[in-house]
Protein backbone atom coordinates (compact mmCIF):
# COMPACT_ATOMS: atom_id res chain seq x y z
CA UNK A 1 0.00 0.00 0.00
CA UNK A 2 1.20 3.50 -0.84
CA UNK A 3 -0.06 6.52 1.07
CA UNK A 4 0.98 10.00 2.17
CA UNK A 5 2.99 9.93 5.35
CA UNK A 6 2.33 11.93 8.50
CA UNK A 7 4.79 14.16 10.33
CA UNK A 8 4.86 11.63 13.16
CA UNK A 9 6.26 9.06 10.72
CA UNK A 10 9.24 11.23 9.70
CA UNK A 11 11.77 9.38 11.91
CA UNK A 12 10.71 6.03 10.43
CA UNK A 13 11.01 7.23 6.84
CA UNK A 14 14.23 9.14 7.45
CA UNK A 15 15.68 5.81 8.52
CA UNK A 16 14.21 4.08 5.43
CA UNK A 17 15.99 6.68 3.26
CA UNK A 18 19.29 6.42 5.16
CA UNK A 19 19.39 2.62 5.06
CA UNK A 20 18.32 2.49 1.41
CA UNK A 21 20.84 5.06 0.23
CA UNK A 22 23.68 3.59 2.30
CA UNK A 23 24.19 0.73 -0.14
CA UNK A 24 24.78 3.21 -2.99
CA UNK A 25 26.94 5.45 -0.79
CA UNK A 26 29.10 2.43 0.05
CA UNK A 27 29.31 1.36 -3.62
CA UNK A 28 30.43 4.82 -4.77
CA UNK A 29 32.58 5.85 -1.80
CA UNK A 30 30.24 8.62 -0.67
CA UNK A 31 30.78 10.09 2.79
CA UNK A 32 29.29 12.87 4.90
CA UNK A 33 32.30 14.94 3.90
CA UNK A 34 32.21 14.47 0.11
CA UNK A 35 28.43 14.11 -0.41
CA UNK A 36 26.66 15.56 2.64
CA UNK A 37 23.29 15.87 0.85
CA UNK A 38 23.14 12.20 -0.10
CA UNK A 39 20.20 10.37 1.45
CA UNK A 40 22.53 8.06 3.37
CA UNK A 41 23.34 11.02 5.62
CA UNK A 42 19.85 12.54 5.83
CA UNK A 43 18.95 14.18 9.12
CA UNK A 44 15.40 13.92 10.44
CA UNK A 45 15.27 17.74 10.63
CA UNK A 46 15.81 18.02 6.86
CA UNK A 47 12.90 15.68 6.19
CA UNK A 48 10.72 17.66 8.61
CA UNK A 49 11.63 20.86 6.74
CA UNK A 50 10.72 19.19 3.44
CA UNK A 51 7.47 17.91 4.96
CA UNK A 52 6.48 21.45 5.93
CA UNK A 53 7.12 22.72 2.38
CA UNK A 54 3.68 22.68 0.71
CA UNK A 55 5.23 21.86 -2.67
CA UNK A 56 6.33 18.44 -1.37
CA UNK A 57 4.19 15.33 -1.25
CA UNK A 58 5.74 12.49 0.73
CA UNK A 59 4.64 8.90 0.28
CA UNK A 60 5.42 5.70 2.10
CA UNK A 61 5.21 2.16 0.80
CA UNK A 62 3.90 -0.29 3.37
CA UNK A 63 4.24 -4.05 3.05
CA UNK A 64 2.20 -5.95 5.63
CA UNK A 65 2.16 -2.80 7.77
CA UNK A 66 5.94 -2.32 7.62
CA UNK A 67 7.50 0.83 6.12
CA UNK A 68 9.49 -0.65 3.21
CA UNK A 69 9.83 2.30 0.80
CA UNK A 70 9.53 6.05 0.35
CA UNK A 71 9.47 8.78 -2.28
CA UNK A 72 8.85 12.50 -2.52
CA UNK A 73 7.11 14.35 -5.35
CA UNK A 74 7.60 18.09 -5.55
CA UNK A 75 5.83 20.47 -7.86
CA UNK A 76 8.14 22.43 -10.10
CA UNK A 77 7.61 24.84 -12.95
CA UNK A 78 5.57 24.43 -16.12
CA UNK A 79 3.94 21.12 -15.15
CA UNK A 80 7.16 19.39 -14.09
CA UNK A 81 7.35 17.34 -10.89
CA UNK A 82 10.55 16.26 -9.21
CA UNK A 83 10.89 12.74 -7.86
CA UNK A 84 13.32 12.61 -4.96
CA UNK A 85 14.59 10.03 -2.51
CA UNK A 86 12.97 7.00 -4.13
CA UNK A 87 14.04 4.41 -1.58
CA UNK A 88 13.40 0.73 -0.91
CA UNK A 89 14.98 -0.98 2.09
CA UNK A 90 17.59 -3.53 0.97
CA UNK A 91 15.68 -6.49 2.41
CA UNK A 92 12.60 -5.59 0.30
CA UNK A 93 14.36 -5.04 -3.04
CA UNK A 94 13.69 -7.06 -6.19
CA UNK A 95 10.00 -7.40 -5.40
CA UNK A 96 8.71 -4.70 -7.76
CA UNK A 97 8.16 -2.12 -5.01
CA UNK A 98 10.15 0.65 -6.69
CA UNK A 99 8.28 0.06 -9.94
CA UNK A 100 4.96 0.30 -8.09
CA UNK A 101 6.05 3.60 -6.55
CA UNK A 102 7.08 4.96 -9.97
CA UNK A 103 3.70 3.94 -11.41
CA UNK A 104 1.91 5.57 -8.47
CA UNK A 105 3.95 8.76 -8.96
CA UNK A 106 3.18 8.79 -12.69
CA UNK A 107 -0.56 8.44 -12.05
CA UNK A 108 -0.44 11.11 -9.33
CA UNK A 109 1.36 13.59 -11.60
CA UNK A 110 -1.11 12.83 -14.40
CA UNK A 111 -4.02 13.43 -12.00
CA UNK A 112 -2.45 16.76 -10.97
CA UNK A 113 -2.14 17.83 -14.61
CA UNK A 114 1.64 17.56 -14.76
CA UNK A 115 3.52 16.82 -17.96
CA UNK A 116 6.75 15.19 -16.75
CA UNK A 117 8.65 13.73 -13.82
CA UNK A 118 12.30 14.71 -13.43
CA UNK A 119 14.99 12.92 -11.45
CA UNK A 120 18.67 13.28 -10.73
CA UNK A 121 20.87 10.22 -10.33
CA UNK A 122 24.51 9.29 -10.00
CA UNK A 123 25.43 9.14 -13.68
CA UNK A 124 28.04 6.46 -13.04
CA UNK A 125 25.38 4.17 -11.57
CA UNK A 126 24.65 2.51 -14.91
CA UNK A 127 22.52 -0.22 -13.34
CA UNK A 128 20.16 2.36 -11.83
CA UNK A 129 20.16 4.42 -15.03
CA UNK A 130 19.10 1.36 -17.06
CA UNK A 131 16.39 0.56 -14.50
CA UNK A 132 14.93 4.06 -14.78
CA UNK A 133 15.01 3.80 -18.57
CA UNK A 134 12.96 0.59 -18.31
CA UNK A 135 10.45 2.54 -16.22
CA UNK A 136 10.03 5.09 -19.04
CA UNK A 137 12.59 7.75 -18.11
CA UNK A 138 14.72 9.36 -20.82
CA UNK A 139 18.28 10.48 -20.18
CA UNK A 140 18.47 14.25 -20.77
CA UNK A 141 22.08 15.03 -19.90
CA UNK A 142 24.64 15.17 -17.14
CA UNK A 143 26.64 17.72 -15.21
CA UNK A 144 29.82 17.70 -13.18
CA UNK A 145 29.28 19.68 -9.99
CA UNK A 146 32.48 20.67 -8.24
CA UNK A 147 31.08 19.94 -4.78
CA UNK A 148 30.13 16.32 -5.60
CA UNK A 149 32.39 13.29 -6.18
CA UNK A 150 30.19 11.99 -9.02
CA UNK A 151 28.50 13.23 -12.17
CA UNK A 152 24.81 14.08 -11.82
CA UNK A 153 22.62 12.52 -14.49
CA UNK A 154 19.27 14.07 -15.39
CA UNK A 155 16.33 11.99 -16.53
CA UNK A 156 12.70 12.72 -17.34
CA UNK A 157 9.54 10.73 -17.78
CA UNK A 158 7.04 12.42 -20.09
CA UNK A 159 3.44 12.25 -18.88
CA UNK A 160 0.95 11.96 -21.76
Amino acid sequence: MIRKISIEEIPVFAEVIRRSFKTVADDFGLTKENAPTNGAFLKDEKLIKDFNNKENMMFGYFLNGVAAGYFNLSEGKEGAYGLRNLAVLPEYRNRGIAGEMIDFARKKVMMLGGNKISIGIIEENTRLKKWYEKQGFIHKGAAVLSHLPFTVGFMEMPIP
